[in-house]
């Protein structure tokens, strides 16, 4: 199957105008960007000149979470309500465009959400998923998480997370917004904890993210060799100094404090107070950061206080509007994203990549608004929300297609990849 006379952005940063996309519905995989000659009796279909982006990834979402005010909502369900609620979350985050996600885990169920999505029993973006996030004793999560207390026991709980399924290992390198009586600025673990833990993680063949607001906390989880830091909102000179030179990625989450400060008149009063202290500075440290070069990939939150499942696409807008180049910011929520979340062949258009991809009325490269408003969104090749592919574009009979390539100017086989400036 075939779509052409269409912008496409690569998810790697470059771009492929006029061009055409092939893709096998059966394996669900691309065969073909920029050129594709039509065989006989292939479907093609005319977008007239729409835009095609691979499905958004995001790389820190809680499908356990929904939005609420305070997670005491959440702690009271039982297991079979909470799984409930994430295959529920899971579909509204793919029917919004999001093809890929790391899920941060609570009480072992991702990873058998992750199971069903996979067989295809329910509907749900592709998955990373984690079982429960490692805390100290009452620290950050310590609600849906495992706690721990000194090396052996931090080793002990990487250990029943590998077990368990988990394909990464999530821990609390300080406290956080939502979790009453913890300090964001404060570290959580001591040093040898964090070493062991990081340790522990990367012999089992898993990577480590590091959920870190303050900049000690922060600098701690680098210095044992994480590999993503979540948030990272009080980052200092020090500390983004050694995020570039670790080579450690940021995921900077700037949509939750955004909905909990938009929503003040309905959060709990220790999230107002905790947010209001670090929302501009979270924006300072998101700048200096971009402005040092550190990794950056694209991740929501998505489930914290009012940041709904399904708004996802609105971090590339923070992202750009805080400093990041439109470009930069759509592949580091596709292609880098999906690389450092270990979602092989996901979040790019190229050949052999999944064909997970969406249809967009306008250019992001202008307005990243158009990246919340697919008109079409497909997972391995078939159109999972939005309208049909017949609905959107005119289908062109192959032998005419191949014609109409012959003759035109502007042909998809003759489209040039441009590096995006």
């Amino acid at each position: 199957m075939i779509v052409r006379d269409a912008r496409i952005l690569d998810g790697t940063g470059e771009v492929y105008e006029e061009a055409s996309l092939r893709f096998d519905p059966e394996s669900g995989r691309v065969e073909a960007v920029g050129d594709a000659e039509p065989g006989d009796d292939e479907e093609v279909y005319d977008l007239g000149g729409r835009t095609v982006v691979p499905g958004l990834v995001d790389a820190h979402v809680h499908f356990s979470l929904s939005g609420e005010a305070s997670v005491a909502d959440v702690v009271a369900m039982s297991d079979g309500e909470l799984m409930l609620t994430e295959a529920k979350n899971a579909r509204e985050t793919l029917e919004s465009g999001v093809t890929g996600v790391r899920a941060m885990g609570a009480r072992d169920l991702d990873v058998v959400l992750a199971e069903h999505v996979e067989r295809g029993d329910v509907p749900g973006p592709r998955m990373v998923a984690n079982c429960r996030s490692i805390t100290i004793t009452g620290g950050h999560g310590h609600h849906l998480g495992r706690e721990v207390d000194g090396p052996t026991e931090c080793r002990r709980a990487v250990r029943e997370q590998v077990k368990k399924g988990a394909e990464f290992i999530k821990f609390m390198a300080t406290g956080g917004v939502t979790t009453p009586g913890t300090d964001p600025n404060s570290p959580a673990f001591t040093q040898e904890e964090m070493d062991a833990l990081v340790d522990e993680a990367h012999r089992r063949g898993v990577h480590v993210a590091s959920h870190a607001h303050g900049a000690e906390g922060a600098r701690a989880a680098i210095r044992a060799g994480v590999d993503t830091i979540e948030h990272g909102t009080f980052l200092d000179a020090a500390t983004i100094e050694l995020l570039v030179a670790e080579d450690v990625v940021l995921v900077p989450t700037l949509s939750a404090p955004y909905r909990i400060v938009r929503n003040a008149d309905h959060a709990t009063d220790e999230s107002v107070q905790k947010t209001h202290t670090v929302y501009e500075r979270h924006i300072e440290s998101f700048e200096a950061a971009v402005e040092a070069g550190v990794d950056i990939v694209g991740g929501t939150d998505a489930g914290t206080p009012f940041n709904y499942h399904g708004a996802n696409a609105t971090e590339i807008s923070f992202m750009t509007e805080y400093g990041m180049d439109p470009m930069d910011a759509i592949v580091a929520m596709t292609g880098r994203a999906a690389e450092v979340v270990g979602l092989e062949e996901a979040g790019t258009l190229e050949s052999g990549s999944f064909a997970d991809f969406l249809v967009l009325d306008e250019n992001p490269l202008e307005d990243t608004a158009a990246l919340g408003e697919p008109e079409a969104v497909l997972k391995g090749g078939d159109v999972v929300a939005g309208s049909s592919l017949d609905r959107l574009g005119d289908r062109v009979e192959a032998t005419n297609a191949r014609a109409d390539d012959a003759d035109s100017p502007d042909r998809a086989d003759d489209a040039d990849p441009a590096v995006s400036e």
